[in-house]
């Protein structure tokens, strides 16, 4: 999985990507119409295992009980930058946002409260967005 020579600077769990107020309040309210009111149903960013190299930032499904899933994505550092870290949801998270050169979309990667503190080391692994 590692190109010879390239060395582990971080490894860390985090919720990537962002899911939209519209699809949160059209997901709850088609479970509660299907369900009578009596589910209630919420949709979260996909977890995801994060690997930061020297050379790479692999991100590796993180649903699947505990352990790193499939290899969801390879950007290599070169290429990505990321905002000034921020105290996510009542100060428990810490939320930053990836941009990709060529892309033009960023990337929300959201640190919960286990994994805060990495939230800060893996910014300070990466050029600040402008």
């Amino acid at each position: 999985m590692l190109i010879e020579g390239e060395q582990v600077e971080l490894t860390t769990l985090a919720a990537v990507g962002s899911v939209s107020v519209r699809k949160q309040a059209l997901t709850a309210a088609v479970v509660g119409v299907l369900s009578a009111g009596t589910v209630m149903a919420t949709v979260r960013p996909r977890p995801m295992y994060i690997v930061v190299t020297d050379q790479r930032l692999l991100f590796f499904d993180g649903a699947g009980g505990g352990k790193p899933g499939r290899l969801q994505m390879n950007l290599p550092r070169p290429y990505v930058s990321a905002a000034e870290p921020k105290k996510g949801f009542l100060g428990l998270t810490v939320v930053t946002h990836l941009t990709v050169a060529g892309q033009e979309k960023g990337l929300k990667v959201t640190f919960p409260v286990q994994t805060r503190g990495d939230g800060r080391r893996f910014t300070s692994a990466l050029p600040v967005t402008r």
